[in-house]
C-alpha cells in the first residue's frame, strides 16, 4: 500500500482516524462472524472425533456379530511329538497321540562311478524306474554321462523321486534316489531293458540306504496306521503333523481368547465413544465446563440412543447383563468375564445365538429365533454411522453454516471496504477544501498584517 497524504491539508482528517474508524466497525461487523466461523469450525473437528469413535464402536460390533467367531477353535498340546490345528467348526475334544514311529522315504544309492563324467551305457537303449506303484520310462544313449541320467530322472520322474549325485570319497560318486513320498510303498529299483548299461551299478549294485516306513501311534490307545507323518484325515477338520517319538496330551476348545479380545475391544469403543458424547454435550452455567454440543439435540440423541441401546437389546430370551455386562452411573460399560464364561460353558449354542442370532433354547425345551443383540447393535449404530445418515446430515449441517458465516463474512467486508473507500475519497475532498479555506485564511491574514504595518 502506498503512503496516504490524507490529512496534509487539515491535520483531522486523517488516514489514522479513517483506519480507527474501520477498525471499530470491523469489531462491530466481522468480528462476531469469526467467532461464529471458529466456533462452526471447533464444533466440526469435535464431531470428527465422534465420528471417528462410532465407526471404531461399528467395527467393533460388527466382529461380534458374525457366528463365524464362535467357531473358532483353539489347540494346546502338553508334548512335542506332534503339532495340532483345527478349522472353524471342527470337534471340540481332548486325546492323547502316542507316536512309535515316524514315516521315512526310501532312499538308494547306485554302485560307484570314478566322475560324474563317466558314461553309463555302451550303446543306445531304455530303463525303467520304478517307485512304488509308478514306472518312468528313461531313454539312455552311449554318450549319456552319469549327470545326464540323474538330470533325466528329474526331469521324467520328479514328482516321484529326486536324483542327485554324491562324492563319497575320492574317484567314488554315486547317484542318490530320494522318493518324493514317504511310507512302505515307495520301493526303488532300475531295470535295463536293452542290456547296454556299462556295468551293474545301477542295477544289481543299488542299494537301500533308508527303508521307507509308515508311520505308526495310537489315538486315545487305538492303533493308526499312515503312509505320512502329515496325517490330515484322521479327524475331519484335523491336521496332525508327527514330529518325534513320545506321546502327546491335545486339547482342542473353542477360541475363548479371540472372543473376550473382541469382547473388550467392544467395551473399550464403546466406553471411548460415550465419554466424548458425555464430555462434548455437557450442561453447566460455566461456559468454561459446557460442552460445545450441549445445545445439539442431535447429539444429545445420540448419547441417550446408545445408552438405551444397551438396555433394550436381547428381546424376550434375556438381556445383555445376564452375560457379565454391567453399566456404572457414568454410563461406562464392563464385563465380568467369569460370568461370560460361565454361560458359554453351561450353553455355548444359546450364547452364539443370544449374541449373533439363532435358535435359543428356552428352559422349557422350546426355542425362540433371535436376531442377536450384536445385531441389534450394528443395525442401531449404522444408523448414524452409514452415508446419508444422521452423522452425515450433521456433518453437512456444520459445513453449510461454515459456509454461510464465510459467504456473510465475506459480503460484510465487501461492504465496509466501500464504505471506507467512499470515505477516504470524501476525506480527501474535505481536507481539500479545508487546506483551501486555511490558504484563504492566511493570506486574508497577510493582507490585515500588511494594512496594520502601513498605518504604523
Amino acid at each position: 500500500m502506498g503512503i496516504s497524504a490524507l490529512g496534509t491539508g487539515s491535520s483531522i482528517l486523517t488516514q489514522d482516524l479513517l483506519d480507527q474508524l474501520k477498525a471499530a466497525d470491523e469489531q462491530a461487523q466481522i468480528q462476531p462472524l469469526d467467532l461464529e466461523i471458529a466456533n462452526q469450525n471447533d464444533k466440526l473437528a469435535e464431531y470428527n472425533v465422534i465420528d471417528a469413535n462410532m465407526t471404531n464402536l461399528y467395527d467393533a460390533i460388527g466382529e461380534l456379530k458374525t457366528p463365524a467367531l464362535f467357531d473358532e477353535r483353539q489347540v494346546s498340546v502338553d508334548g512335542s511329538s506332534v503339532e495340532v490345528t483345527a478349522d472353524p467348526n471342527s470337534d471340540v475334544q481332548e486325546f492323547t497321540l502316542d507316536v512309535t514311529q515316524l514315516a521315512t522315504k526310501e532312499i538308494s544309492e547306485s554302485g560307484s562311478y570314478s566322475a560324474t563324467t563317466d558314461t553309463i551305457a555302451s550303446a543306445d537303449g531304455t530303463l525303467t524306474l520304478d517307485v512304488g506303484d509308478q514306472s518312468f520310462d528313461i531313454d539312455y544313449t552311449d554318450s549319456m554321462t552319469l549327470d545326464d541320467l540323474k538330470n533325466a530322472i528329474n526331469d521324467v520322474a520328479g514328482d516321484a523321486v529326486n536324483a542327485t549325485i554324491v562324492k563319497v570319497g575320492d574317484s567314488d560318486y554315486r547317484l542318490f534316489l530320494n522318493s518324493v513320498d514317504m511310507g512302505s510303498n515307495q520301493d526303488i529299483s532300475i531295470t535295463d531293458n536293452d542290456g547296454n548299461l556299462s556295468g551293474t551299478q545301477l542295477t544289481d549294485d543299488m542299494t537301500t540306504v533308508q527303508d521307507g516306513v509308515d508311520a505308526e501311534f495310537t489315538f486315545n490307545g487305538e492303533s493308526i496306521t499312515r503312509s505320512s507323518n502329515n496325517v490330515d484325515d484322521l479327524i475331519v477338520g484335523y491336521d496332525i503333523t508327527l514330529k518325534s517319538l513320545g506321546t502327546s496330551e491335545v486339547s482342542v476348545t473353542q477360541n475363548r481368547d479371540n472372543i473376550m479380545d473382541k469382547i473388550d475391544s467392544f467395551v473399550e469403543k464403546y466406553n471411548a465413544t460415550i465419554s466424548e458424547l458425555a464430555s462434548a454435550t455437557k450442561n453447566s452455567t460455566e461456559a468454561e465446563e459446557r460442552g460445545i454440543f450441549s445445545n445439539e439435540s442431535s447429539m444429545r440423541s445420540l448419547q441417550a440412543s446408545l445408552r438405551d441401546m444397551i438396555d433394550n437389546v436381547g428381546g424376550s430370551v434375556g438381556t445383555i447383563y445376564d452375560y457379565g455386562f454391567d453399566i456404572d452411573k457414568d454410563g461406562k460399560l464392563s464385563v465380568d468375564k467369569d460370568v461370560l464364561n460361565e454361560r458359554i460353558d453351561e450353553n455355548p449354542a444359546n450364547v452364539e445365538a443370544f449374541f449373533s442370532g439363532g435358535d435359543f433354547e428356552n428352559a422349557d425345551g422350546t426355542t425362540t429365533t433371535v436376531e442377536g443383540i450384536f445385531v441389534e447393535m450394528d443395525a442401531n449404530v449404522e444408523s448414524y454411522t452409514r452415508y446419508n445418515g444422521l452423522l452425515d446430515n450433521f456433518k453437512d449441517y456444520l459445513n453449510d453454516s461454515i459456509s454461510a458465516l464465510e459467504d456473510s463474512k465475506l459480503r460484510a467486508q465487501e461492504r465496509l471496504d466501500a464504505k471506507y473507500l467512499t470515505m477516504q475519497q470524501q476525506f480527501a475532498a474535505y481536507d481539500a477544501m479545508i487546506a483551501d479555506f486555511n490558504n484563504q485564511s492566511s493570506a486574508f491574514q497577510q493582507m490585515i498584517d500588511s494594512t496594520t504595518t502601513s498605518d504604523q
